[in-house]
């Protein structure tokens, strides 16, 4: 038997789940309906948690604008979900790299292997934050019992940093811990008991997903509903940006292309030229002025 410590975590998420109990004896169709069953009380959870979700996309906006980041942190599923994300904002934002950076416990190689005890290694979590934040930045932990050595060390590090912090869990009755914001998800026991890659994992998918698309809307990094930051990397994705012209603008398919090809490929200079009519150079003008967003940049031509 290992000699390392052991801690028992009182986690809802450590529970017996009573309506999964014997599952082990069910058919495989009755299996799969009853995981079905259970996945589909976490979007209600999530949106219990709406307004404390809501003041960390106002942080972390704040944050950028002061030309701060934003940091995801966690360990194993936590860490890998954080990892991914960040990672997706890139080719469908156009974000520099550095705006969302993700600290996963054990480092690059813990994404594909379990790293072990990395999730207990508090100096390694307050030295990624140390060592990469500012006091502008703001900092997002996530942990599903919330009680995770590396995350909480990464936000007190913040915290003592000056910087602002959130912490997402599927504990509601976390405590004290050092976050600003504490996004409790309450997706209750899990299916298999411990398995927090499961409800947990699922709410902090959501939870990351919705954040990081607000903070990008409220970025300007959308028109409507329109990915107009986009990179367009695959000839499927060039494809995309003649065709989000013409859903904006009503313009041909031969109009768009041919504004897109005056735009040197800079989707919202060429959406801003079809809507207002005015050259491209004017069109990349008002978008320098108003930080790269549409509307702004339609409401300084028209007072011009």
């Amino acid at each position: 038997m290992s000699r390392e410590r052991a801690v028992r975590v009182d986690a809802p998420t450590e529970r017996n789940n009573p309506r999964t109990r014997d599952i082990d004896l069910l058919p495989t169709l009755d299996i799969l309906h009853v995981l079905n069953g259970e996945d589909r009380t976490v979007p209600v959870a999530v949106g219990r948690v709406l307004p404390e979700l809501a003041s960390a996309v106002d942080m972390a906006v704040a944050a950028l604008r002061a030309g701060g980041r934003v940091h995801y942190v966690g360990a194993g599923t936590s860490g890998r979900l954080a990892v991914l994300d960040a990672a997706e904002l890139v080719p469908t934002f156009n974000v520099p790299p550095n705006w969302i950076v993700a600290h996963q416990a054990g480092g690059p190689d813990a994404f594909r292997h379990a790293v072990e005890n990395a999730e207990d290694d508090t100096e390694s979590g307050a030295t990624a934050i140390r060592e990469n934040a500012t006091g502008v930045d703001f900092v997002l932990g996530l942990a599903a019992s919330g009680r995770t050595p590396f995350v909480l060390a990464a936000l007190d590090a913040a915290q003592r940093l000056g910087a602002r912090t959130g912490l997402v869990t599927s504990n509601p009755d976390v405590g004290d811990v050092p976050a600003d914001v504490v996004i409790a998800v309450d997706t209750g026991p899990e299916p298999i008991t411990g398995s927090t890659r499961m409800k947990a994992g699922t709410a902090q998918k959501l939870v990351l997903t919705s954040f990081s698309t607000a903070v990008m809307i409220r970025m300007g990094r959308t028109y409507s509903n329109l990915m107009v930051s986009m990179l367009a990397t695959n000839a499927k994705l060039r494809g995309r940006t003649i065709s989000i012209l013409q859903e904006a603008t009503n313009a041909s398919e031969e109009a768009c292309a041919a504004a897109l090809n005056a735009a040197d490929g800079d989707l919202k200079t060429a959406l801003v030229h079809l809507l207002t009519g005015v050259d491209v150079e004017r069109a990349a003008a008002a978008l320098a002025v108003s930080d790269g967003h549409v509307r702004d940049a339609l409401q300084v031509l028209a007072k011009r």
